[in-house]
């Protein structure tokens, strides 16, 4: 064969791009055409055991979309539960989490109701007894002007350092329940209305005086507007804030006193789980003790138990504190109030001399001694009315003492009373005035301002005992929570640290 026969018979690829052919290779699927590369399968991975037969999916079809976490977390989960270490493990997770719940809510409970606690001891009820005290001192000022006026134009000094005593101390309490108001709008309110009237009254008061030293009478009418502005303004005004406070009082008590039964219910929760899983861990294992889990349950019980006798005691001490010691200072303070009141209407009865009048049944009488004889017939005796309340409510013979007292003065100042009003009807003035203040030179004259001051001084007494037994149980209603929400956070822990070490003590077992 000639050099160009054999040229003819060489096959080239086109452009050189491709080498001379090989030897054949296999066959490709149908429809492909010699001499091509075959198409690459997709390679299907390997599958896990006991894992479902994976489906193959023909070419061309999107793939599925991934799965979330929380579906993988589920199965992962529920793969874990048919084992025992799984089981095992959610167990001990499920114990932490119902014992730290537990000493949580625990916590933060007793944290709220010992805060209360200590608010009812020491923030709403010192600042109900300023509001009380406010309104005393203001009532009892308004008394002892009148007093002093009826004594002509040179007062006793006695008089007049009481007068001066019960302002200073108005202003004063006037200054606490200012910084103390908070956003409570009522008392605010009320506080910054008596700051504007005591000024305006104790001018009216001065001017009274200067009047009254000089013989003009018009001294007379000063005091009457004064004692006016002091009954229709100021005091309804002290009485507004001293409801105020009260309804401060009422709410701490509302908040220190309810049972915490969220976290009671946690607590047995918590006990039943861990009662459980020491039973299903004895039947399965026949051992009867597992140290951490038994320790878990003792300090989980120790919580409960805490939780249970120290709310109780508590809830015991507070409700002591109200029945035997609030309510007793609130009709105390009342009856204080009230013959603070009708002694000051009684010298207005003096003062006055009819110059007003208020219609009774169709007749004309003196509108002062109308008041008084109200006044004392809200204060009543040891039968009815608030000195009736008083006796009542002492649960003691040094709170009844007092009272009873109070009620024996009340008695006889009516019957003196009424000698001097007799007096006075009968056109001797000055016979009435010594019945009501007294006579320097006749001492056998038995006044009502004696019997008015052994009414004061007595319930003064009653005031104060029921303070010192409002302070003793509040105290003790206090002191049952100490300690508590801290031992519970501590105690919850070490409860949550022994059940995940009983629980890890039988996973050792399965490694």
């Amino acid at each position: 064969m000639t050099e160009g026969e054999v040229e003819a018979q060489v096959t080239y690829p086109p452009n050189g791009s491709a080498a001379p052919p090989g030897p054949p290779g296999p066959p490709g699927p149908p429809g492909h055409a010699p001499g091509q590369a075959a198409p690459t399968m997709p390679t299907v991975p390997p599958q896990a055991p006991g894992a479902p037969p994976a489906v193959r999916q023909p070419p061309g079809t999107p793939a599925a979309p991934r799965r979330t976490a929380w579906a993988e977390g589920t199965d992962r989960l529920r793969a874990a539960a048919t084992t025992e270490p799984g089981r095992l493990r959610i167990i001990g997770a499920v114990l932490a989490l119902l014992v730290v719940a537990f000493g949580a809510v625990t916590t933060w409970q007793m944290t709220a109701r010992s805060a209360a606690a200590d608010d009812v001891l020491h923030r709403s009820q010192p600042l109900s007894a300023d509001a009380a005290a406010i309104y005393r001192s203001l009532a009892d000022a308004n008394t002892a002007a009148s007093s002093g006026f009826l004594a002509g134009g040179q007062e006793p000094a006695a008089v007049r350092h009481r007068y001066e005593r019960d302002i200073e101390r108005a202003s004063q309490k006037l200054a606490t329940a200012a910084s103390n108001a908070g956003s409570d709008s009522s008392s605010a309110a009320a506080v910054g209305k008596l700051n504007k009237l005591l000024p305006q009254y104790t001018g009216l008061i001065e001017r009274a005086r200067a009047n009254n030293r000089q013989g003009l009478p018009l001294g007379g009418a000063y005091l009457r507007y004064a004692n006016d502005k002091m009954q229709t303004q100021m005091l309804p005004a002290a009485e507004k804030l001293y409801k105020a406070e009260n309804e401060r009082l009422g709410s701490d008590y509302g908040n220190a006193k309810p049972y915490p039964w969220a976290a009671i219910a946690l607590g047995v929760l918590a006990l039943a789980a861990l009662a459980w899983a020491q039973r299903r861990n004895y039947r399965r294992t026949n051992r009867v003790f597992n140290p951490g889990l038994l320790a878990a349950t003792a300090a989980t019980t120790v919580v409960l138990l805490w939780l249970v006798a120290g709310h109780t005691f508590a809830r015991s001490g507070l409700n002591e504190s109200y029945d035997d010691g609030v309510r007793s200072l609130n009709v105390l303070n009342d009856a204080r109030i009230s013959s603070l009141k009708a002694r000051g209407n009684e010298n207005l009865t003096l003062v006055s001399r009819g110059a007003e009048t208020t219609e009774v049944k169709g007749e004309a009488e003196d509108k002062f001694d109308v008041s008084y004889r109200a006044l004392m017939k809200r204060l009543g005796d040891a039968d009815s009315g608030l000195l009736g309340k008083a006796v009542d409510l002492a649960d003691d013979t040094d709170g009844e003492r007092p009272v009873k007292q109070a009620v024996a003065n009340v008695g006889v100042w009516q019957e003196r009373h009424k000698a001097a009003r007799s007096s006075d009807d009968s056109g001797d003035y000055q016979g009435a005035l010594d019945r009501v203040i007294g006579d320097k030179d006749d001492k056998s004259v038995k006044p009502t301002v004696e019997c008015f001051d052994n009414v004061d001084a007595a319930l003064d007494r009653a005031l104060a005992h029921e303070q010192r037994e409002f302070q003793r149980a509040a105290e003790d209603g206090r002191g049952a929570m100490s300690g508590l929400p801290v031992g519970a956070a501590v105690l919850a822990v070490l409860a949550a640290a022994g059940a995940v070490l009983g629980i890890g003590r039988r996973l050792s077992e399965y490694r």
